[in-house]
């Protein structure tokens, strides 16, 4: 943290949590009687309510996007780079909320949290949910705000098929959508690496079955290993050259097991520390949420006919080392778009970062993303453009 906030920062923010009462209907024929969101807001929401801009978040991420929630804090949101005033999403024009998806472990309703049926902690008999239950979860938060239209909705990865599913679910409901390093499905290869990572969290011995809480225990082995993977698969072979090459530990082989290259070392501290910050359960649930977004399914595969609905603008934006999500996944998109007639801007950045180059402040990337968002600031109300 540093001395004092940048001026450019949100600053000090306190998360808030919004209650439901209204039955959800899940994707997977389940029904939540009732669920919490926990939320961050940032900027001011102007007096008709349409300078409203929606961050989605990633796998791992949650709804601290930006700012610091005290003096103490190590490091801001993960998105600090690129909320506040004067940066790419303006703070000064708009009023931007981010949300804990349902699912989550950072206090919405998922399996860490308490089942009011049975009284216990939900773990692994919490229902399955998909990118389309949170579309319609931040649909409800956003009627909750009187906000009929979002100016943006913005997300990379994970988030990006969520603001791909707002565009075509609630068309009418979103002028501009930015689609960050994400896909429109997962390829078969994604669909695999998922799987490791859940196989390696039920073999673990603490897993017991998803219920692990009620045995006070964490099944961090497993945890640890799938996000080592995850990680592993964020990264390109650039970025993990140039940040350790083959540094070793010592100056000559200990033919053991133990750390010799530091790059075993930085992965375990990765994988130990994440287990400290993220639930298992929910981590298996997202990924699999990954696992079942398809949108083109719902019309025979044909992605430019689901996406004809659209009436919002488009920017894509991929990364050249980003081989989980490839550039190639994001032009399936754009082309859909153009073949819909619908209006969109991509750019494909040079970035050694891999698919985490999402969350850095590459200047090409935040001049595009700049970009975009000054063009629908310009339709705002003068009082806020």
């Amino acid at each position: 943290m540093p001395d004092t906030i940048p001026v450019d920062s949100v600053g000090l923010i306190t998360p808030q949590v919004a209650h439901f009462d209204t039955p959800l209907v899940l994707a997977c024929g389940q029904t939540l009687p009732n669920y919490q969101l926990v939320y961050e807001t940032y900027g001011e929401l102007n007096a008709d309510a349409s300078n409203a801009i929606l961050i989605c978040h990633a796998l791992s991420g949650d709804h601290h996007a930006a700012g610091y929630h005290s003096m103490e804090d190590r490091k801001p949101g993960w998105w600090d780079s690129a909320i506040g005033p004067g940066k790419p999403i303006d703070t000064n024009h708009f009023f931007v909320i981010s949300l804990n998806n349902l699912g989550g472990c950072s206090g919405s309703t998922g399996p860490t949290t308490v089942n009011p049926a049975t009284g216990k902690v939900w773990g692994a008999e919490f229902p399955m949910v998909t990118v389309e239950d949170w579309v319609e979860t931040q649909a409800r938060f956003a009627d909750r705000f009187g906000i009929q239209t979002f100016a943006a909705i913005v997300g990379g990865s994970l988030g990006g098929m969520q603001v791909l599913d707002w565009s075509v679910r609630y068309p009418e409901r979103l002028q501009a959508a930015a689609i960050i390093a994400s896909a429109p499905k997962l390829s078969t290869q994604n669909i695999a690496f998922n799987e490791v990572a859940r196989q390696s969290i039920r073999r673990d011995p603490q897993f017991h079955d998803g219920q692990y809480i009620e045995q006070d225990t964490i099944p961090t082995n497993g945890l640890g290993l799938a996000r080592m993977l995850g990680h592993i698969t964020y990264l390109s072979d650039d970025s993990m050259g140039n940040k350790f090459g083959r540094q070793m530990r010592h100056d000559t082989y200990q033919y053991n097991y133990e750390v010799e290259f530091e790059v075993e070392s930085y992965l375990r501290y990765q994988g130990e520390a994440f287990t400290k910050r993220f639930d298992a359960n929910t981590y298996m649930l997202m990924t699999k949420a990954l696992d079942y977004f398809d949108p083109a399914a719902r019309e025979d595969g044909d992605l430019a006919k689901v996406l004809s609905k659209a009436q919002c603008e488009f920017l894509l934006v991929s990364f050249t080392t980003d081989w989980r999500f490839s550039p190639a996944r994001s032009e399936e998109i754009v082309d859909a778009l153009i073949r819909s007639g619908k209006h969109v801007s991509y750019t494909k950045i040079e970035a050694i970062e891999g698919h985490d180059a999402f969350l850095f402040p590459i200047p090409r990337y935040m001049n595009a993303l700049r970009g975009f968002l000054s063009r629908v600031a310009k339709r705002l109300p003068k009082e806020n453009a």
